[in-house]
């Protein structure tokens, strides 16, 4: 009995898929713009309670926590893109 064509044609060698590139490393000023950004958050609440309100921003009133809490999570989404 006759054999098919295509029992002897020859495999072709395995070639692994190109491997992707390593994320670049971030910038030099990456992680102090963030330890900075959340320290200043930091210091925008601790000064709002310990001054009752009166600073940073007496217009502002309770949103001070707001601007505060805000680059304190600026700071912590910044840790994101960190590498």
């Amino acid at each position: 009995m006759p054999e098919s064509r295509t029992r002897h044609k020859k495999k072709r060698a395995y070639i692994a898929p190109p491997v992707s590139k390593a994320p670049k490393a971030s910038p030099s000023w990456w992680a102090p713009v963030m330890v900075a950004v959340m320290l200043v958050g930091l210091v925008w609440v601790v000064v709002y309670y310990l001054s009752q309100a009166a600073y940073p921003i007496p217009q502002l009133g309770a949103w001070n926590l707001a601007v505060g809490f805000g680059l304190i999570l600026g700071g912590f989404g910044m840790t994101a893109g960190w590498r």
